[in-house]
Order: structure tokens, then sequence, then C-alpha cells
């Protein structure tokens, strides 16, 4: 088996008194979706901000395409291929769902938002803003601003903007948080389509599409990884079921 492209080692991250990640260790590898569950308050998140940047480490390492991450700002991080979408929204509401894409364009770029307005004319940024849009199917959206968009059609515009920077792997925050059931089944469907472009760790409390979509999960509760293994495994794990599931089958 090849390298993971994305590799977690003894993670510890802690506030004062509480230890919100507790040595926590995970993979991710090419071509699959690696789901993090665990109740509020587990530390995924904190996790997830770890391996993007947004918080450094007390101890532990991160290594992302065969490189570590330590000392790399978020942007960076962004422009070397991971890809991030927010448990809460990130857009920029008063832009356009393009305008807001061709933003994540130009942080892949790295180019100064002053150019913004010319960049927005037929060219290149604007093409790879444009495919990520009708990636996730929301091309004749693409003029609408944010603000008028239904929730389901933000986070769709949030992974196209993820898609946008071209990413070597895509970690999802809560994609499908605040979605009815009709657009949380489209989300599963677009995500089952991408984990072969760019694998894909998943935080995600929607039970039923974590099961449908991970070929891997992990279990957080209280800052320690009590359990990985295929969906099957997790269902299985007393320990899991005691602290997250319950007794459900």
């Amino acid at each position: 088996m090849s390298e993971p492209v994305l590799k977690a080692g003894g993670l510890v991250k802690s506030f004062g008194a509480v230890v919100a990640t507790d040595s926590v260790s995970l993979t991710l590898n090419d071509g699959e979706i690696h789901a993090l569950i665990g109740p509020n308050g587990a530390g995924k998140s904190t996790l997830i901000k770890q391996i993007t940047g947004e918080l450094t480490q007390d101890s532990g390492s991160i290594e992302f395409a065969g490189k570590p991450l330590d000392g790399l700002t978020p942007q960076a991080r962004a422009r070397a291929g991971l890809g991030r979408s927010f448990q809460v929204s990130a857009l920029m509401p008063e832009m356009s769902a393009l305008q807001n894409v061709v933003l994540a364009a130009m942080v892949k770029e790295g180019g100064p938002y002053r150019f913004f307005r010319p960049v927005l004319a037929p060219g290149p940024l604007r093409d790879v803003a444009e495919a990520a849009l009708d990636r996730v199917g929301l091309s004749t959206r693409a003029g609408a601003r944010v603000a008028h968009l239904s929730h389901g059609e933000r986070r769709q515009v949030e992974i196209a903007a993820a898609l946008a920077l071209g990413p070597r792997a895509l970690l999802l925050d809560e994609p499908m948080a605040g979605m009815d059931p009709e657009g949380a089944a489209r989300l599963t469907t677009l995500l089952e389509g991408l984990r072969h472009e760019a694998p894909i760790l998943l935080v995600e409390h929607d039970m039923d599409a974590v099961f449908r979509l991970a070929d891997r999960i992990s279990v957080l509760v209280a800052g320690r990884i009590i359990a990985q293994g295929h969906p099957d495994e997790i269902r299985r794990d007393p320990a899991v079921r005691a602290a997250y599931l319950g007794d459900a089958p």
C-alpha cells in the first residue's frame, strides 16, 4: 500500500486543564473516505483545526503528501492541496457563488485580492471556478448571491470552493449540518463521487451518511480515539455503542 496522503501522529492539544486532543493518531489514504465521529465536545473540530493550521498542536506531528506541515499557515496548507469546508460557513454572503469560488482559486494561485475584479473576466481562474460549481451541480446558480441560496446550496458552494484549490485531500467538517433529508442525500451522492478525485476526512453527525460513505471510521470521545476500523467493526464495537451509538443495531 502507498503512503497515506495525510498522517497525524500523537496529536495533543490542551486549553488550560482541558485536554481537547489526547494523543490522537489517524491516517487518510488515497481514494477513501475516513469518517471522524463522536459526541459534541469530543474534540473533532479542534483536531481538524490542528490539521488545517488554525491551531498549533502542543505535541505530535502532521504530514501531508509526505511532507511535515509544522509552521505552515492555513493559506500555505491550502495552496499545498489541503481543501477544507467549515462547520460554520465561511462564505461571503453578499458575493455570488462564482465570486466566492474565484476567491478560493485565488488562494491557490497566491494572488492579491486587489486584482479580484479583473479575474472575474473570462480566464483561467474563472474557468476553474465555473468547473468546480458545475462539479457540485450549481452551474445554473453561479450568479446568485450566497445570501439568497438555500442552506444546502451554500454547502455545495463551500465544497466547490474547496475543489477550486485543486485539493490533494478534502477535510469536511459536518457538511450535512442543517440539511433536509433530500439535500443530505444529494450531498452524499456527490461525496461518493469525489473520493477518487481527493480522499476525504469527514467529520459528520449524520450516521446514515457516515455508514454509507465511510471506508474507515475513527471514534473520538473526550479527546481520545476509542476505536478505529471498517464501518461494520465500529457498529459492533461495545465501547463505541456504549459511548456514542447507543444500543441500536
